[in-house]
């Protein structure tokens, strides 16, 4: 009838705490921050002027694609299984999704199995003198006369004698989650593991832009080396035709020198534009986890900057929040933060824990399955705070702190993706502009020299003249590289501020759980 009553009192116990757990949590529920777009980024594109326009349709995440470069595209595919930094960022993915399960381990019971075996004698002149056993091997009677409790000795034997102890089992412990903190910590848990989640999208959309960066960088390299050689060519038939002009006493050594010196200047950029075509090829070697060197054949082959595409498709206003990674870290984050305001409000309050265990106990290993070696116990166990010296409150005064902090990352992480967003539709407008301008002038420098040449052979026009029109066109051809160069680059910054790129793998937080 007792055991009966044991067992009834913690069904009903168990019973109850259920019903607690299913309507008490503490502290503040998460809920998503507010943010509205403010539309006069996006109105941008209607008063963009240049040829290539940013447009609100849909977003394509495979940006790179807009630059309809096969070579780009098949590094852009390498680049997430290959990189070291997203294999690293993915590795904290899985530490924070095996620290997620860890943390939700505390919502269930604990069960353990043990089994040992003892050889045990205990000591006459310690406890079992107490109880009556002497050290010579003859029990003494107690005080009151009678016989004495404990071991006795065995024949011929002094003290307790030696025996053997078999013991197998299990124990069990539930802790009951009447406050929520259990909870509230696989709440914090998961939402720090979206945060690891999102922060490996993160480095994921950061080397697709760098790539892509590197990969304009390399094309730019090799557009300014072949004009470099163009221009040396240039510069090297006229320093003939000066030589020649000036054995035929039509000029003077002083155009020879200049014209000598013209070529020398021209050919003094070939080397270093060869060395920075070297180390970007090998920078985005590095990107794709490959040695120096390996891209060369790969990349060598000079190739143009990849044109702008006609339109950019830019998305729609309420959907950047949703894609950009760091945004997304961020309110994860203050999720998180929340979450562990719950967890430090419940430690406030009791702890109750079921505890149990059940298992056998015999002398002899024969006996030890048999029914009567049985032992249990079964209870539960409670833990209230009394006196902690301020800590609990200053740990909850902490995550309060902490939760307002993670707040005040996400407004201004917002607030950062809008100027993001803006700064680069104005500066790829721009940059177009320029590079308009500066292909006119390429034309009209051209010209220039073509008609200098024809007046220095007919002897109309000063050597000294030619030189600063080559000079000024060697400067406009180049600028107007770069300026080609810095507007691909400008894409490629308002592709990553748009926050796309990362979706082609591990699209699901939960995907490798």
């Amino acid at each position: 009838m007792k055991t009966n009553y044991i067992y009834l009192r913690a069904l009903v116990l168990e019973i109850l705490a259920c019903l607690v757990m299913a309507g008490c949590t503490v502290g503040p529920n998460f809920e998503r921050p507010a943010t509205t777009p403010p539309p006069q980024v996006f109105e941008r594109t209607q008063s963009a002027q240049a040829p290539s326009k940013a447009v609100e349709s849909s977003f394509n995440p495979d940006w790179w694609t807009l630059f309809n470069d096969s070579t780009l595209n098949s590094l852009e595919q390498q680049l997430a299984a290959a990189n070291l930094d997203v294999a690293a960022a993915s590795a904290r993915l899985r530490q924070s999704r095996a620290e997620q399960r860890v943390a939700g381990a505390a919502e269930y019971p604990t069960l353990d199995g043990a089994a040992s075996y003892d050889r045990e004698r205990g000591s006459p002149n310690g406890i079992l003198g107490l109880l009556g056993v002497s050290p010579t091997g003859s029990q003494s009677q107690s005080a009151s006369g009678d016989t004495p409790l404990g071991v006795a000795p065995l024949p011929g034997s002094k003290g307790s004698p030696a025996y053997n102890l078999y013991q197998a089992g299990f124990d069990a412990s539930w802790e009951l989650d009447i406050w929520g903190r259990n909870r509230r910590g696989v709440e914090a848990a998961t939402a720090l593991s979206e945060a690891s989640y999102e922060d490996r999208n993160a480095v994921l959309l950061s080397a697709r832009a760098e790539l892509a960066r590197d990969y304009i960088e390399l094309r730019d390299t090799q557009a300014l080396l072949q004009i470099a050689k163009q221009n040396l060519e240039i510069a090297r038939d006229t320093e003939k035709l000066t030589q020649v002009r000036a054995r035929q006493g039509v000029t003077t050594d002083l155009d020879v020198a200049n014209a000598s010196a013209q070529a020398a200047s021209i050919e003094s950029l070939i080397p270093t534009l060869e060395s920075r075509c070297e180390t970007t090829i090998n920078a985005i070697g590095v990107l794709l986890g490959e040695e120096p060197g390996t891209l060369k054949q790969t990349l060598d082959e000079p190739r143009d900057v990849p044109e702008l595409p006609g339109q950019v498709p830019i998305g729609f206003p309420s959907e950047l929040v949703q894609r950009r990674p760091d945004i997304r870290q961020a309110e994860a984050q203050l999720h998180a933060a929340t979450a562990s305001i719950g967890m430090a409000k419940a430690d406030f309050y009791p702890r109750i824990t079921l505890n149990g265990s059940a298992g056998l106990q015999s002398l002899q290993l024969s006996s030890l399955a048999n029914w009567a070696s049985g032992q249990f116990v079964v209870g539960p166990s409670i833990t209230m705070p009394i006196f902690e010296g301020g800590r609990l409150k200053g740990t909850l005064q902490l995550r309060e702190a902490q939760q307002q902090e993670a707040a005040i990352v996400y407004k201004r992480t917002v607030l950062d993706a809008w100027r993001e967003v803006d700064d680069s539709l104005v500066v790829y407008d721009a940059e177009q502009q320029r590079r308009d301008k500066l292909t006119a002038v390429v034309a009209l420098n051209q010209r220039a020299l073509s008609v200098a040449q024809q007046r220095y052979k007919a002897g109309a026009l000063d050597y000294l003249d030619v030189l600063n029109v080559q000079k000024q066109l060697l400067d406009a051809q180049s600028n107007l590289e770069q300026s080609k160069a810095t507007a691909a680059a400008n894409l490629i910054t308002l592709c990553k501020a748009l926050g796309g790129g990362w979706e082609s793998t591990y699209a699901d937080p939960q995907a490798s759980r």
